[in-house]
């Protein structure tokens, strides 16, 4: 089968009446979970994106709670399960501020481990990375928007 284009999409949908457009979201939240998360997020929490965030960082508290902090094999998993879940909340949102706050929150969130990351390269690497794409989003920002950012970034490094 071949896929169609997005053009192509579109101009069937702009086509389609509005019964076979709720039919086919309806089709595309039974299939994959990111699909509802995401039309849960177009149609409920778009309009309220502090109260988004919130929820996001409530949601990320609840996975830190299983970090394992005995084995580092393990918190390191974990770890990166929150950082894939992050990225996948992120990932819907177009407001810029959203993709640092959360990801500070991370930073945040496995200082507050006390795992010995300079002992465990893998888990140092991951913990770099996020600093990294903060340094990123806030790097595409308005200057007056990056100087409360860049403070954060400070501290975290």
């Amino acid at each position: 089968m071949k896929t169609a284009s997005l053009k192509e999409i579109k101009v069937e949908l702009e086509n389609a009446p509005p019964e076979v457009l709720l039919e086919l979201c309806l089709k595309l939240t039974k299939f994959k979970k990111e699909n509802k998360e995401l039309l849960t997020y177009l149609l409920f929490e778009e309009s309220n994106e502090p109260i988004y965030v919130n929820g996001v960082k409530e949601t990320l508290n609840e996975l830190f709670i299983t970090v394992n902090k005995t084995n580092l094999y393990f918190a390191k998993k974990t770890i990166r399960k929150i950082v894939r879940t992050a990225n996948r909340y992120i990932k819907y949102s177009n407001i810029k501020t959203t993709e640092p706050d959360i990801l500070i929150h991370i930073c945040e969130k496995i200082n507050d481990l006390n795992l010995n990351l300079k002992n465990n390269t893998a888990l140092h690497n991951v913990y770099l990375s996020q600093v990294k794409k903060i340094k990123k989003a806030v790097n595409g920002m308005h200057e007056d928007e990056q100087y409360d950012y860049l403070k954060i970034i400070k501290k975290l490094e």
